[in-house]
């Protein structure tokens, strides 16, 4: 693998102009940096280049990293992910970090939007209503995740033990994967590495893992996309990821 071509020709695919050479004040870091994300992850695995940089957009909305956010919204932009795309996988981050973080991150994406001239706000991405919501969510939750939490939080006090249960329901399947612009396939895969960033949710990471791979993403793709979120959130949390899902992501033996 010749890492400095390939980080030549996918740091100009996405970006549109070259890798540091020796300018600015740690040109040294910079190549170190720029030869393992674009000229090494980027050239691992089967992921192609519209789902790694959303899965990097995922990683630094919960990072809360928002001069990357920017230039990685520029980078999506650039290889032609449709600006309602890169919106859904900001705004599906909101369950898992809340809005304050989602909102700082809508922010940074906003002020890219604007300086390309992209015309605000985008076309209405809601599918649901008021009164739908909860249904439509549970019909995305029961085929992959069944009526686990319902039945888990059964223990609370009143009115919590229902109250819980439906706001997983409603909030987190209602009112975002019912959304236009990302397939529950790519929803799941890219919860699994928002979780993984997130660090202390081993749990929920296997869970969701278990859920990508239900709704279509391979054990190649899940940890494809793992391993290309690792630069981003560092390494203890890829091992995390790998450790607590070992058992659904091993390859097959022969």
């Amino acid at each position: 693998m010749d890492r400095i071509k390939n980080c030549e020709k996918t740091f100009k695919k996405l970006f549109g102009g070259a890798p540091t050479a020796d300018e600015g004040n740690d040109p040294e870091f910079m190549r170190i940096l720029q030869r393992f994300i674009f000229g090494e992850i980027c050239h691992t695995g089967s992921l192609d280049d519209r789902t790694r940089e959303l899965i990097t957009l995922t990683v630094l909305t919960v990072n809360q990293t928002l001069p990357q956010l920017k230039a990685h919204v520029g980078a999506c932009l650039h290889i032609g992910v449709m600006p309602a795309d890169i919106r859904e996988t900001v705004y599906q981050c909101a369950p898992f970090i809340g809005f304050p973080k989602t909102l700082n991150a809508i922010t940074a994406m906003d002020e890219v939007f604007a300086e390309k001239g992209i015309a605000m706000p985008l076309a209405n991405g809601e599918t649901v209503t008021e009164e739908t919501r909860c249904a439509e969510g549970l019909k995305i939750q029961r085929p992959i995740y069944g009526d686990e939490i319902a039945e888990r939080y059964k223990w609370l006090p009143a009115p919590f033990d229902q109250a819980v249960p439906r706001y997983l329901t409603a909030f987190g399947f209602g009112d975002f994967s019912t959304r236009k612009g990302l397939c529950a396939r790519e929803r799941e895969l890219f919860t699994v590495v928002l979780l993984a960033a997130l660090g202390g949710a081993e749990t929920q990471v296997r869970s969701h893992v278990a859920g990508a791979l239900k709704t279509g993403s391979t054990r190649e793709e899940v940890v494809c996309a793992l391993v290309h979120a690792m630069p981003y959130m560092g390494m203890p949390r890829l091992f995390n990821a790998l450790n607590c899902a070992k058992d659904l992501l091993e390859a097959p033996r022969a």
